[in-house]
């Protein structure tokens, strides 16, 4: 397996992980302790922001946001049974930068019901620094 893949896999996996202990350590392992974590905002939020000539990001940083983010996202996806996140195999790295496809699919019938684009930047020790998410349509 190659390294952007592995990491591709990993991210998937801190976001499926059930027990909240191991969760927190599956993020202080993946991201750095000040890593950036920024969302594309869903179309509502961008019309809402346009309607008063502002551009919004969502955006927040560190391992303590990481969790609450993370630890809200499984509660509202993973937890209720539904659904299950899996990486793409469409990994890949280019100096300290990785993207890569992920998906949200039904635990019923693996039929996709979202996917999205990550595209982060690694610190030296491999660890994410900067992690852009964008939902696709």
């Amino acid at each position: 397996m190659s390294e952007p893949i592995a990491l591709a896999e990993r991210y998937a996996a801190v976001w499926n992980e059930p027990d909240a202990a191991r969760r927190r350590t599956l993020i202080e392992e993946l991201w750095t302790e000040h890593a950036a974590h920024v969302l594309q905002p869903p179309q509502d939020i961008k019309d809402s922001a346009a309607a008063v000539g502002m551009v919004p990001i969502l955006e927040i940083q560190g391992h303590d946001a990481l969790y609450l983010r993370v630890t809200r996202s499984h509660e509202k996806f993973i937890a209720p049974g539904e659904f299950t996140f899996r990486a793409r195999a469409n990994a890949e790295r280019l100096k300290d930068l990785v993207k890569f496809g992920w998906e949200m699919v039904r635990r019923e019938d693996g039929e996709v019901a979202g996917v999205g684009l990550e595209v982060v930047f690694l610190a030296d020790d491999g660890r994410i620094r900067e992690d852009y998410q964008f939902i696709e349509p």
